[in-house]
């Protein structure tokens, strides 16, 4: 069994003629900023006590061809002995890069003290398949589960107000999500590539989404877009294959270029009546920005109405179930890539 204790320090830069094996081998020596206990049974369980677990660092060596790099936490060295984490009570913040590429941890217990998970936390942790994140927490960093493939459920509490850039990016066997109330943002590369989600219900608080949020979340099958939100950026829903329907809200009042593009499987689009920026006018199963009368994303069902005058910038990007559209007299300009496949 390993212990270590962690104190308040300022972490030196090493000389690149240091080997990477001579840094990992000092790694547990380093004294940190805030005091943890720690323990690693011959079980693979990690008992971690204290006030809170700092931030770490990611630290490259290297000359550029062959870089090597390593995190600055006392058990990193370790990560490939630890299969369980326990966080007793008492224990207020999980730092940046804490348990980040702990690769073999199944299972880990977080106590309602935690109130934030920093950036990369979790990051590349494989072998995990669900977490219980408790309602004392309000901040989920930056790509803090990103790279989870094996996390198959989580649990995201009221307390968390917003879902933060590359969150759970990559976390391919997660199947449904639920968004709080509480959340009012929906980060960048947020869920990109959760290519198993068949299931996503976003709150009635979200305003914003950020751009590749959804992209290649191929096994989408629909998507109601709640009243709440006012922003869909670029490429929000990128390469949802599998999509079938949506549903845009009343309030939204900006759609990013290629949001809706690459949904090959898209048959049904509308927007709802009281949406002054955006309308599917005459059941034509497209999304139609009102004051320019542009089709900005159609399907492989869109009618083009006559009162349409242009069609957008992707507006059928890589629509490979369209078959034939009938484009009206109407229309004055064909913008870039409106057709692409």
């Amino acid at each position: 069994m390993a212990k270590g204790v962690c104190h308040g320090h300022l972490f030196t830069t090493m000389k690149k003629i240091f080997t990477f094996i001579y840094l990992l081998s000092m790694i547990a020596f380093n004294t940190i900023h805030a005091e943890i206990s720690w323990t690693l049974y011959d079980d693979g369980t990690l008992t971690i006590s204290g006030t809170d677990i700092p931030n770490y660092d990611f630290n490259e060596i290297g000359d550029g061809s062959n870089n090597q790099y390593y995190i600055n936490s006392p058990w990193y060295s370790q990560r490939e002995k630890i299969k369980k984490i326990v966080i007793e009570n008492g224990v207020k913040r999980i730092g940046n890069y804490a348990f980040y590429e702990c690769s073999l941890i199944s299972s880990i217990t977080i106590p309602n003290s935690v109130t934030s998970i920093g950036s990369a936390a979790f990051t590349f942790c494989s072998s995990l398949t669900s977490i219980a994140i408790p309602n004392s927490v309000t901040s989920i960093g930056n790509g803090a589960f990103y790279g989870c493939s094996a996390l198959t459920s989580i649990t995201i509490p009221n307390s968390v107000d917003k879902i933060a850039n590359t969150a759970f990016m990559g976390c391919s066997g997660l199947t449904s999500i639920t968004i709080p109330n509480s959340v009012t943002s929906i980060g960048h590369w947020a869920f990109d590539h959760c290519s198993g989600l068949t299931s996503l219900t976003i709150g009635n608080s979200v305003t914003s989404i950020g751009s590749h949020a959804f992209d290649h979340c191929s096994a989408l099958t629909s998507i109601t877009i709640p009243n709440s939100l006012e922003n869909i950026e670029e490429y929000a829903f990128y390469f949802c294959s599998n999509l079938a329907s949506i549903t845009i809200g009343n309030s939204v009042t900006s759609i990013g270029s290629y949001a809706f593009s690459g949904c090959s499987n898209l048959s049904s689009i509308i927007v709802d009546e009281e949406n002054s920026c955006y309308d599917s006018r005459d059941d034509c199963n497209a999304i139609i920005e009102t004051k320019s009368n542009t089709l900005i994303s159609g399907c492989r069902n869109t009618t083009i109405p006559n009162s349409v005058t242009s069609i957008g910038e992707s507006a059928f990007y890589n629509c490979s179930g369209l078959t034939s559209i009938t484009i009206p007299n109407s229309i004055t300009s064909i913008e870039y890539q409106a057709f692409y496949d």
